[in-house]
């Protein structure tokens, strides 16, 4: 298994360059919305996912290396954390996820916390 939470898995069943928005995303425990936007980029993999009114319109970060299976004829992507993980997530930031490193930290580090090994 790979360190980074910014990667994708190997046994996730996805293809780089997938074009994944649209997908419904599901946590351990229930549906969480739906992908806005992806990245397949190395160490930089990740899913902005639109919560809807789950909690309130919240758009939230998720790194591919929270993904557990990628459904491609289902349309679904399976993460492995709870809503409650994902609902206390550091607030998804527009302007600084592309390229604050920071930012990128503070996501990553809160993510690999709840990781299951």
């Amino acid at each position: 298994m790979s360190d980074s939470i910014w990667g994708y898995q190997p046994t996730t069943g996805h293809t780089a360059g997938t074009d994944l928005i649209g997908y419904k995303v599901e946590a351990t425990d229930g549906s969480i919305g739906k992908v806005d936007k992806h990245s397949d980029d190395v160490n930089s993999s990740y899913l902005v996912v639109d919560t809807g009114v789950w909690i309130f319109g919240k758009h939230v970060l998720l790194p591919a290396g929270t993904v557990k299976t990628v459904d491609q004829a289902e349309r679904k992507i399976y993460v492995d954390l709870t809503k409650e993980q994902i609902k206390d997530s550091p607030e998804f930031d527009k302007d600084k996820h592309a390229g604050d490193a920071g930012y990128h930290e503070q996501v990553g580090s809160y993510y690999q916390s709840h990781r299951r090994v």
